[in-house]
């Protein structure tokens, strides 16, 4: 009886964390849609799952995917900027960080290459 009992309080407390992370996911989902002073949601949602999602074989591959997409992250927000800002210094500050975070990610790319690694 006492292992039906645990059992049957540890599939409550899973099924309610379940419930309160898809609850969390679209609270935060309503946040991050693109506004006029605000359209990096979707960018930066994309960016985290990607972040979140990327692994390899060891926690120094794993920083090197991660970044990859930290990167991407970087150059396509930065492409949003360049798309909405008509300020002259943002919109060379973006454009500097698209050419930087582009020559990051090939860098990224050449080392998990000449480790035997696929990069994407």
């Amino acid at each position: 009886m006492k292992k039906v009992f645990t059992a049957a309080v540890a599939i409550g407390v899973m099924a309610t964390a379940a419930t309160a992370q898809q609850q969390d996911h679209s609270a935060h989902a309503k946040m991050m849609k693109p506004t006029a002073a605000n359209p990096y949601g979707p960018a930066e949602m994309k960016m985290h799952e990607r972040m979140m999602g990327a692994a390899g074989a060891d926690a120094t591959e794993t920083w090197v995917r991660k970044m990859i997409e930290h990167h991407r992250g970087g150059v396509e927000t930065s492409q949003i900027v360049l798309r909405e800002s008509r300020d002259p210094k943002v919109r060379q500050m973006a454009t500097k960080t698209v050419t930087d975070q582009n020559r990051e990610i090939g860098e990224l790319q050449a080392w998990l290459r000449s480790h035997g690694k696929r990069a994407q």
